[in-house]
């Protein structure tokens, strides 16, 4: 997608905010309230905004949303890859699917690199969220190690592979897949709009041998790391980049809403 072409609604650029272990369900209501009052028709005629609070905020940003017509989607952060059982501290996909919740964060660099999260299981999970009917973001990344010893690609291509091989070709054609390069999460450094692209291009491209070219063109890729309303439209400037993960710059609504309005911006005619 490019920002000179007509935006299919299906295909629209998609902004989501990760607020992280971040706001409990007051703030996160006030947090909202706040931005449906800011956002306006053009800031989401051609961007879709999903926002992604803790588990504890989700039915009060659901019913807020759902009652005031906010025109965003709501997310969450994780789910475990079981429907149910003896999983104590766990939240099962079909919770959240009974939730209103359209998409799932699987995969997070936090998710994998402090709680042990395996390719395996994240391939589970991304199945397990299929399953109820909602989205999965996939992130995939690369440490500053892996960078500086030239493996990005090597990691890229072992997350994509280990995550969608498989999988049917309409439901890979649906994803969304987060290039979240490790080095740059919540570190102020982020990628360039080039390294940003480059990562887009390998990531379509590992999707076209999965899944076909069709499927991916279809999907789209965002990118996430030290996101902020400077950088934005420069990130989603490129052709492959079709949307961000954005993290501290998600939790205040002012900011989110610099965010989303670099990227409508890009995309307005």
């Amino acid at each position: 997608m490019t920002p000179d072409t007509p935006v299919d609604d299906a295909r629209r650029p998609l902004v989501s905010g990760n607020w992280k272990m971040h706001h409990d369900h007051i703030e996160a209501l006030h947090m909202v309230r706040d931005l449906g009052l800011r956002l306006k028709p053009d800031d989401v005629a051609s961007v879709e905004v999903s926002i992604h609070p803790p588990f504890t905020d989700l039915r009060t940003v659901q019913t807020l949303v759902e009652g005031e017509s906010i025109p965003v989607a709501l997310g969450a952060q994780h789910c475990h890859d079981q429907d149910r059982g003896a999983f104590t501290g766990e939240v099962a996909p079909g919770m959240l699917a009974r939730l209103g919740v359209r998409y799932v964060v699987v995969g997070h660099s936090e998710r994998r690199q402090l709680f042990g999260m395996a390719d395996e299981q994240v391939a589970s999970t991304l199945r397990a969220v299929l399953r109820h009917g909602m989205v999965p973001i996939l992130c995939v990344g690369e440490t500053q190690e892996q960078r500086d010893a030239g493996g990005t690609e090597a990691v890229l291509a072992g997350q994509v592979r280990a995550a969608l091989d498989g999988l049917p070709v309409d439901q890979i054609a649906g994803l969304v897949v987060a290039y979240e390069p490790i080095w740059a999460i919540g570190t102020g450094r982020a990628a360039t709009a080039v390294d940003a692209e480059d990562a887009a291009v390998f990531v379509r491209a590992l999707v076209a041998e999965l899944a076909g070219e069709d499927a991916a063109a279809s999907v789209r890729v965002q990118y996430g790391g030290s996101v902020n309303g400077e950088n934005a439209a420069e990130l989603v400037a490129e052709p492959d980049v079709d949307g961000l993960l954005v993290g501290g710059a998600s939790l205040e609504a002012a900011g989110f809403l610099d965010v989303v309005r670099g990227v409508a911006g890009c995309y307005r005619s």
